[in-house]
């Protein structure tokens, strides 16, 4: 397999068990998952590993890891994430953050500015579009949520097939339990993180799909904006989930841009 094999660990933090996968070697390479879990393996996992030291931790209460009672904020989520990289000795890692998890990367990057050395943010949320809204998972249920992610439904059917498994289903349900319960009112974005994204030091690429039906692009503007040393950067034919949808093109954005 490409970037060599993956291990899969249980890290204990702050009392929760989070699921961890690791492959590759060299400068660390956090990447953080979509609102809707994570697949074990992806191709942009895989080409990424080729070249860095890559770690795809599952979110507490998301896919494989345990879910702590008392987490009730991203921010939470992010503090979690900064002693999980203490425990692990990463330093001056790079942060890739997918939908949701761009959101956690932008609090840890402005939670220990120089401790990130490369902030990547692909369709974030966190942020309220000046225009436009971020999709609803209440009112879209979760089949229809996971493919408006795609701007080519083939591309969706490759990753999740076009029947979608039980265990499949069960895990998105649980994905977005677990999202109403941390990020509901008001539901993806925080109120005052736009206030201290300019605490931010790390160089910062900010991708955006031209179809995406999640997340509205001018959010993304806004990133680009506010973060100090920030660039943004348009994939076409695609949706929110670019690392699912056009894995290679967003594997040459990140490693260009760490290189």
């Amino acid at each position: 397999m490409a970037g060599g094999t993956w291990a899969e660990t249980k890290v204990d933090v702050s009392g929760t068990k989070l699921h961890v996968a690791r492959a590759g070697k060299g400068k660390p390479v956090v990447i953080l998952h979509h609102e809707t879990g994570t697949p074990d393996r992806l191709p942009f996992y895989d080409a990424l590993a080729e070249k860095y030291d890559v770690l795809v931790p599952h979110h507490p209460g998301y896919s494989k890891s345990e879910r702590p009672d008392w987490l009730r904020s991203v921010r939470d989520i992010a503090i979690i994430y900064r002693g999980l990289l203490s425990d692990l000795k990463l330093k001056d890692a790079a942060l890739v953050g997918l939908g949701f998890g761009g959101w956690i990367a932008a609090e840890m990057a402005i939670m220990a500015p120089a401790d990130v050395s490369r902030l990547v943010l692909v369709g974030a949320m966190g942020l309220k579009p000046p225009q436009g809204d971020i999709l609803d998972l209440a009112i879209t249920g979760y089949i229809d949520y996971a493919r408006a992610g795609f701007h080519d439904q083939a591309a969706f059917d490759r990753v999740y097939t076009s029947e979608p498994s039980v265990d499949q289903l069960e895990m998105w349900d649980i994905c977005r339990e677990m999202s109403f319960r941390i990020a509901w009112k008001p539901y993806m974005y925080s109120q005052t993180m736009r206030h201290l994204l300019g605490a931010a030091r790390a160089p910062a690429l900010i991708v955006w799909g031209d179809d995406d039906k999640v997340v509205p692009l001018s959010a993304g503007k806004v990133y680009a904006e506010e973060l100090p040393n920030a660039r943004l950067e348009i994939v076409k034919g695609s949706g929110h989930c670019v690392d699912m949808e056009q894995p290679e093109k967003l594997a040459k954005l990140v490693t260009d841009f760490i290189a």
